[in-house]
């Protein structure tokens, strides 16, 4: 028996493209992978127009970049046509030379493009129902657009050169029992997910890219708030690697409580605050991963958390380095390579802390420095089984009702006892997740005049019973928690003579 033949076994096409439907695009993310396309000949205006008419409805992107010919246009249709191992120009957003035709064939049957150089011009087309009706399982790449369709790949107004990519037969968006509110509704999930993806294309610098959707501009949206006075960013960290340097950049975003509504709203991004954390990983200026933290963290991977829902971190790798990162043909994953690995984890840890700290202090700023630290009123005592949360006994006012209970102290240690070992711990975090919302303390929405009540007969009983000077005890009162929160109530605290006696006022 001899092994020294070949056999060509070429795919047969309909299969092929039927399986190729299947990597998961949503529409968001088709339509970004047709505007990379636009990106890397040169556009700088794209519009996206999505057509209702039931099921015979249809979307188009149209640009103004370089245009193709005829034979540049049959390479572009073509599956696989370039090798990902082939160096590519550093504009270029591409990597596998499928995303045009996996991209469109996760959203419909038929795609047509047209393309037009200042020279000459060429319109092809992948039909699926066509491919299926082959009997010889063949690759027909059809000339020209379906009759019926030449308004929709006739642009008016378009450029001297350009490219049109129109998709029909949108069985993957139009569904049985799909309307019209539906399709609106999509479009609004696209205009989030453009704004997203190619927010650093559209923030009005020297290159700008206009996208639009049925003629209406996009606006970026910036997933790190970073022109707002309450985000925290940390220094740039540039970390070498063997495809050129990857450069970092952490965010720390305002809490809730220094934020408008429109701005808490706006922030929270197409998937809202919990899922956005994480990564955001670009590619030249165009976001490849948005919210995710990449397989990382010591001993587990972490995972999207409450507690860091306010931690975003800005990672750009070259293009030359998809291979070494595990970017994939719809570009959602990618894997930091060992040799960057640690320098990673190292920052992400600190953002996740950071963010961690001002989630649980509501958005007030962390002390550093020479400050001394404020006296928190519960402690939390970590041992091998867990963690237990108790009254802090030394706060100012605990230590006052303690020292003056006499036969009633222990009466109130039971009392505490009891509050300590009650925390409602399961229903505060379960209220935290399912409203996405801390509980309010530190006097949170009381008036004024409610806080003054409080620390008045504390600011009382450390003047006249601790014989503490007026200014001491106020200095003692904004290192203490809640009223740390509100310094302007303590500094107004007038002096007092240490005499006065219990009954004295302020």
């Amino acid at each position: 028996m001899s092994y020294s033949g070949r056999r060509r076994v070429p795919p047969r096409a309909s299969a092929m493209i039927e399986a190729l439907r299947g990597l998961g695009y949503t529409t968001g993310t088709a339509l970004a992978d047709i505007i990379d396309n636009s990106i890397s000949a040169g556009a700088r205006h794209v519009d996206v127009v999505f057509g209702w008419a039931g099921h015979d409805s249809w979307v188009s992107v149209l640009d103004d970049g370089s245009g193709m010919g005829d034979a540049d246009l049959e390479s572009a249709m073509r599956l696989g046509d370039r090798n990902p191992l082939h160096v590519r120009a550093e504009s270029d957003l591409g990597r596998f030379g499928l995303g045009l035709k996996t991209a469109s064939f996760s959203q419909c049957r038929r795609l047509t493009v047209a393309s037009w150089t200042h020279t000459e011009s060429s319109c092809l087309r992948w039909d699926l129902d066509a491919l299926a009706a082959e009997a010889d399982g063949g690759w027909d790449l059809l000339e020209g657009c379906t009759p019926g369709s030449e308004s929709r790949i006739t642009a008016p107004d378009r450029k001297p050169t350009g490219t049109l990519v129109l998709w029909e037969v949108l069985d993957r968006v139009v569904t049985r029992g799909t309307t019209k509110q539906d399709f609106l509704d999509l479009i609004d999930r696209v205009e989030r997910h453009l704004a997203m993806v190619f927010h650093r294309y559209l923030d009005g610098s020297a290159e700008r890219l206009q996208i639009t959707i049925n003629g209406t501009p996009i606006s970026p949206w910036d997933p790190f708030l970073s022109t707002h006075p309450a985000t925290w960013a940390s220094p740039i960290v540039r970390l070498s690697s063997a495809h050129g340097p990857i450069v970092l950049q952490g965010y720390v975003l305002p809490h809730k409580d220094k934020l408008d509504s429109k701005q808490f709203e706006l922030a929270a991004g197409p998937d809202g605050w919990t899922a956005q954390q994480g990564f955001y990983v670009y590619r030249n200026r165009r976001l490849l991963l948005a919210g995710s933290w990449l397989g990382l963290g010591r001993g587990r991977p972490w995972t999207k958390e409450e507690p860091y829902r306010l931690a975003r971190i800005c990672l750009d790798i070259p293009n030359s380095a998809d291979a070494e990162w595990k970017i994939d043909i719809r570009k959602s994953t990618a894997r930091p390579p060992v040799s960057v690995r640690e320098g990673v984890v190292r920052l992400a840890e600190d953002i996740r802390e950071r963010a961690r700290r001002v989630f649980a202090h509501r958005g007030q700023p962390i002390r550093r420095g020479q400050n001394e630290p404020v006296a928190q009123a519960w402690q939390a005592d970590h041992f091998p089984g867990g963690v237990r949360y108790r009254v802090y006994r030394a706060h100012p006012a605990v230590r006052a009702v303690m020292e003056e209970a006499g036969a009633l102290g222990t009466s109130i240690e039971a009392m505490l006892r009891v509050l300590e070992e009650t925390i409602p711990v399961q229903r505060i975090w379960l209220d935290t997740v399912e409203k996405s919302e801390t509980p309010r303390t530190g006097f949170a929405d009381q008036p004024p005049a409610e806080v003054q009540k409080v620390l008045e007969v504390l600011y009382r009983n450390m003047v006249n019973r601790k014989g503490m000077s007026p200014d001491r005890a106020r200095k003692q009162l904004l290192q203490t928690e809640p009223f740390n929160l509100h310094p302007e109530l303590v500094n107004a605290l007038p002096d007092m003579a240490a005499d006065q006696g219990e009954n004295g006022t302020c």
